[in-house]
């Protein structure tokens, strides 16, 4: 029987260059969509998906974060003695409770990679594969893109996938697929970034993971790839031969929020689903989104 996932690691160490000045006291993570930061709908989707142990990858100059993610119970005092009840309550809600809930802080100090910060988390992690989210990548749907990898998963390694133009895969890690059975795709391994002409396919891996616990030796060995960074996309594919890979076509919308393009394409996208915009789409002539549910 596979192995249920209950650990979720969210690396959230990076520096947020490409927001500057915006991030230089803000981390990108906490950058709302509307009035949301970015790294709630990643706990909101890793909730929904059952997991039970959080772990933020971070770094030393981002306490920010941690003062986010737990609960604040001085904030909510304060909200309930100005007659905020509700506020302060929503508050509860998103937040972690120290006591309830299991949520872990480790520190990524260097940048060196999106592989090496999942390492970190290495001794953190309960038994079983474990699941790694990218806030960046922010995947609006129901169910989310989470639940239906987890509900999908088999062992091995799963990634989640779309595809994306032939002259986009450079930007990306590419499936070398070699069959396709609906939303999943078997793979004999991927390769991060390829030039447009050498592309084993047009399947982009974005970033929700699920992956088997030997990832963490694969890890431990992994030289440096590109960018001269520990690439989780290397390991992944050193342990498809053994375990399997898997890609996942996920059902909802996913917005690229690395970047700032990204990021107002998903604000606006939510904002044309909500009457309390209208005006303001009316004003600048454009056309809101019928209300549905993202």
């Amino acid at each position: 029987m596979t192995q249920s996932v209950r650990t979720a690691i969210f690396p959230v160490a990076g520096l947020g260059t490409r927001f500057l000045p915006a991030t230089k006291a803000t981390p990108k993570e906490l950058l709302p969509v509307i009035d949301t930061p970015l790294i709630q709908y990643a706990i909101d989707e890793a909730r929904a998906a059952g997991i039970e142990r959080m772990v933020f990858v971070t770094h030393p100059s981002k306490p920010a974060i941690e003062r986010h993610v737990m609960d604040d119970k001085a904030l909510r005092a304060e909200l309930q003695a100005r007659g905020k009840d509700g506020l302060a309550e929503d508050l509860a809600e998103s937040a972690f409770c120290p006591v309830a809930d299991d949520v872990r802080f480790v520190m990524q100090p260097e940048p060196l990679g999106l592989g090496h910060a999942v390492l970190c988390a290495r001794d953190e992690v309960l038994p079983g594969p474990v699941a790694v989210i990218l806030p960046d990548d922010l995947i609006l749907g129901t169910p989310g893109a989470l639940s239906e990898m987890i509900a999908a998963h088999e062992g091995g390694h799963m990634v989640a996938t779309m595809t994306v133009p032939r002259e986009e895969t450079a930007k990306y890690g590419i499936l070398a697929v070699t069959e396709q059975d609906g939303p999943i795709m078997k793979a004999r391994g991927m390769v991060e970034k390829p030039a447009p002409a050498t592309a084993p396919s047009r399947e982009a891996v974005v970033g929700r993971y699920v992956l088997d616990a030997s990832i963490f030796a694969d890890l431990e060995t992994q030289a440096p790839g590109a960018g001269g960074e520990i690439q989780l996309t290397d390991a992944i594919s050193r342990g498809a031969a053994r375990l399997g890979l898997r890609g996942f076509r996920f059902s909802g919308q996913r917005f690229d929020c690395g970047s700032k393009a990204g990021m107002l394409a998903a604000t606006l996208h939510l904002a044309s689903q909500d009457p309390d915009y209208a005006d303001v789409f009316a004003e600048f002539g454009l056309t809101a989104e019928p209300s549905r549910a993202a």
